[in-house]
């Protein structure tokens, strides 16, 4: 879906993901300002995240297709044996997990030629991911797709039959898997901007993207059993299992990494030059 300008046509679902980059982008300046950080970090910084994201995420598409593509034919195999088509991304298929992948390693690299703290702007950038990825959802709603399983619920969705999967084109209201994930983001959003002012003195730098990875694989874990027409990989769940590893190694690492530093906070802080309790409190 979307509309023509002179030669081009421009979809809606490009539209959305671009208004969620923009909004995440402002979002992160709000937060770099309140470090007393260089806002313009940010904008330089776009670019790479956003190229880093796409390009992760088709990937993560790639070598993951769901079931109904692979029913006719649109593998892995068929990816890599069609360059064109892998190159596609405008024919759909973009993962989000490839997507915060790609992007955090894009952000790590531009950090590191900048001569900036990785650990510190991903704390910036946690919340307004959350809050990217709020509004990129409603991408697909205009698309008609990420929905979960039949229902007669109120707030059902109804979805034409061309865009329904097979096995359940006999249906015609489906949970609104994608609202309930924008929510899901959205709640995210505001917890980790809350987790960093109201903690601000108990955190080192890092935490709050750990907090971001725990709670959105959490939520996403919790949504793909609703979901239809989940990527498998050797017969699991890929989204799935990834976010169930990627949650569990968050939490051990935050929970290490502080009863380690536990005793050694006043140093550790002291030895930064105030660090990130210094920052915070500012």
């Amino acid at each position: 879906m979307g509309f023509q300008v002179g030669p081009f046509f421009v979809r809606y679902y490009g539209l959305i993901l671009m208004t969620g980059a923009l909004a995440a982008a402002f979002l992160s300046i709000y937060e770099a300002r309140r470090w007393k950080l260089d806002p313009e970090f940010v904008w330089d910084a776009l670019t790479w995240v956003l190229v880093g994201g796409i390009v992760g995420a088709r990937i993560w598409h790639i070598l993951t297709p769901p079931p109904s593509m692979v029913a006719v034919g649109i593998t892995t195999r068929f990816y890599l044996t069609h360059p064109l088509d892998a190159v596609a991304v405008w024919k759909g298929g973009l993962g989000i997990p490839g997507a915060v992948i790609g992007g955090g390693l894009a952000l790590y690299m531009f950090a590191r030629r900048r001569g900036e703290s990785f650990a510190v702007w991903a704390d910036i950038a946690a919340p307004a991911i959350a809050l990217g990825q709020a509004i990129g959802r409603w991408g697909n709603f205009v698309n008609q797709e990420l929905y979960g399983r039949p229902t007669d619920l109120p707030w059902a969705i109804f979805i034409e039959p061309q865009n329904r999967v097979p096995g359940f084109e006999q249906f015609s209201y489906f949970h609104p898997l994608f609202l309930y994930e924008s929510l899901w983001n959205l709640a995210n959003m505001f917890f980790l901007l809350w987790v960093g002012r109201r903690f601000a003195n108990r955190l080192y730098d890092g935490d709050v993207f750990l907090l971001y990875l725990i709670t959105y694989p959490i939520g996403r874990f919790l949504l793909e059993f609703l979901r239809l027409d989940s990527s498998q990989v050797a017969g699991l769940n890929a989204n799935q299992t990834l976010m169930a590893l990627v949650a569990l190694a968050s939490a051990g690492l935050l929970f290490y990494r502080h009863r380690q530093r536990r005793d050694s906070r006043a140093e550790s802080a002291a030895r930064r030059g105030g660090g990130r309790l210094q920052q915070r409190a500012v």
